[in-house]
């Protein structure tokens, strides 16, 4: 079939990775001019498990808060009535642990094999490392995680608690200062440079045969007896297929298919700095349940990653929010990372759901599929995501259960 994709971040490239791979003929539309430059850019870069990412699925191991310089939402001024009304959704969905946590899980189980398999037919060298510990600062912080260590473990995940003295074993640069209760202990988890793996992947599909059209913009997609219409070039193009994968810009796209989703962008940011002390800086990624702040070590790099904030594309970097960053670090790792020159700072809208969870699979307009929605999810869940809707397209079941991932939920 001849299959358009509409966007060129992480998912719309291991989608026509796996589309390409299934014999279809694959074009791929994004607005930027390469790929991996918007939500994708400068992720935590956290794989499997997802359970325990920052703000991975609404509820799940750490405190509600909307108010106060700890917001776990920070909520700027001039925020329209929608943005409120899906506010009070994802509140209730927090409250309630209403998000289809088990079937996230397994999702991002899948797609950390997946993305291990093409690395590893591919040769794609993307800055990986190997293994978690989730921070404890209180035995209270540790009883919150309960639920989400269940969930792991109901999952077939390899979940440790450990205590204070073998954290710092296994992350010999943590601060002997920091005040720590001991960590749960993530030996199969993994991470690594998300916007790196697009970049390779989207080369290797490109000498492959797919195209990808960059600094275009759809504007509509419409549908007709012999299939597809997409409308952002000059001319109209017909396909047999779409697969919506730009985050709000594929919840532009719906309305006028008759799709409706309640979908908003949740901004968060990261700061990306050389490596300083290798023995000071962590040897893999930790993540700051308490902060939502993960510290991820990429090559020579470290990568800072938290904050969430309903506010506008072009508002200005939250200085309050870029400081807590900067202290999580000097928390944990201090030294390990030079703060004071060639700094990569980065805000991102991450496109999300009230429940965390994307949509994926049919979207009741035939020939129009969806794989969005991913959230601060997006790199766990792209190559897994991909890979089942790849299956669905071409009629087959797919390996892994997309039950409570559907468009029916809303």
């Amino acid at each position: 079939m001849k299959i358009a994709i509409v966007g060129a971040g992480i998912v719309g490239v291991t989608t026509a990775y796996e589309l390409a791979s299934d014999g279809h003929e694959v074009t791929v539309f994004d607005q930027r001019s390469a790929a991996a430059e918007e939500a994708s850019f400068a992720t935590a870069g956290l794989l499997a498990p997802l359970l325990l990412s920052p703000w991975a699925v609404p509820g799940f191991g750490h405190a509600l808060r909307l108010m106060g310089p700890h917001a776990t939402l920070r909520i700027a001024g001039g925020i329209s009535k929608a943005h409120m009304a899906w506010v009070w959704r994802w509140r209730a969905a927090s409250a309630a642990h209403s998000a289809p946590a088990a079937a996230l899980e397994r999702l991002a189980q899948y797609s950390q094999a997946r993305a291990n398999s093409i690395a590893s037919q591919h040769e794609l060298d993307f800055e990986t490392s190997e293994g978690r510990l989730v921070l404890l600062r209180t035995e209270q912080e540790r009883a919150a995680l309960q639920p989400a260590l269940q969930v792991l473990r109901d999952c077939g995940a390899a979940v440790s608690e450990i205590d204070a003295a073998t954290a710092r074993k296994i992350e010999p640069g943590l601060s002997p200062e920091a005040p720590l209760a001991g960590a749960i202990h993530l030996p199969g988890a993994s991470a690594g440079n998300c916007r790196l793996f697009a970049q390779l992947l989207r080369q290797g599909t490109q000498d492959s045969g797919v195209q990808f059209v960059f600094n275009t913009r759809v504007d509509r997609i419409s549908s007709s007896p012999t299939g597809l219409a997409v409308q952002g070039e000059p001319e109209l193009r017909r396909f047999d297929a779409v697969v919506l994968c730009a985050g709000m810009a594929s919840a532009a796209l719906m309305p006028a298919m008759g799709v409706r989703l309640p979908m908003t962008a949740v901004y968060g940011y990261s700061v990306s700095a050389p490596l300083r002390e290798s023995t000071h800086a962590p040897r893999a990624s930790v993540v700051d349940m308490a902060q939502q702040i993960s510290i991820t070590r990429l090559g020579q790099r470290v990568r800072i990653a938290g904050g969430a904030e309903l506010a506008g594309a072009d508002a200005d970097h939250h200085t309050p929010t870029l400081q807590r960053l900067y202290r999580t670090l000097n928390d944990w790792f201090p030294g390990g990372a030079q703060l004071s020159s060639n700094l990569q700072i980065w805000r991102g809208a991450r496109t999300m759901l009230p429940d965390g969870a994307p949509v994926i699979g049919a979207s009741g307009v035939p020939g129009l599929w969806l794989n969005t929605g991913h959230g601060a999810g997006g790199w766990a869940l792209a190559c897994g995501s991909a890979r089942a809707v790849a299956d669905l397209i071409a009629q087959r079941e797919p390996e892994v259960s997309l039950d409570g991932l559907g468009l029916r939920r809303f």
